[in-house]
């Protein structure tokens, strides 16, 4: 699932794409934190921290390659993709929204996954939505995630 947002500037400073390390932990679950934060404020994704941090370790960390962005020493976005193609989490720092941040990791993404890409986005996330029919993603399904949100179903092929 994406986070994204409207109407902040992006920075500019260059960013380099690496392979995640455990070191990275605190720092991706602090941005995963504030971007979703950001992106759906209604929800107190503080009370979810112990939650995300669990699911972190046992089923991202473990099967899923991990490529982090950084910038001046700090994570500004990572993107998780599992060996079927799944794209778990694409986050990016809400100071990078617009800045092609977010298509560079999905290009890694499309990169490790050569023959095709899945996620599932929040049906309300408009702007995620967009972001991936941009970059080549089509809806193939409809469903109601675990918290009961609808999600859509989308798949990049090359």
């Amino acid at each position: 699932m994406t986070a994204f947002g409207d109407g902040l500037p992006a920075m500019t400073t260059p960013f380099t794409l690496r392979p995640y390390r455990d070191a990275d932990e605190d720092a991706a679950i602090d941005l995963w934190h504030r971007t979703w934060q950001l992106a759906y404020p209604a929800i107190d994704f503080t009370k979810r921290l112990d939650w995300w941090r669990e699911r972190w370790r046992t089923e991202l960390a473990p099967v899923a390659a991990i490529i982090v962005a950084e910038q001046d020493g700090a994570i500004t976005g990572f993107v998780t993709i599992d060996a079927s193609g799944y794209l778990d989490q694409l986050v990016v720092g809400p100071e990078q929204w617009g800045s092609g941040l977010a298509a560079a990791l999905v290009g890694e993404a499309k990169r490790l996954s050569p023959r095709e890409v899945t996620l599932k986005v929040n049906a309300d996330n408009y702007r995620a939505i967009k972001f991936y029919e941009r970059n080549g993603f089509v809806t193939t399904g409809e469903e109601v995630n675990a918290s009961g949100r609808p999600v859509l179903n989308l798949r990049w092929a090359p």
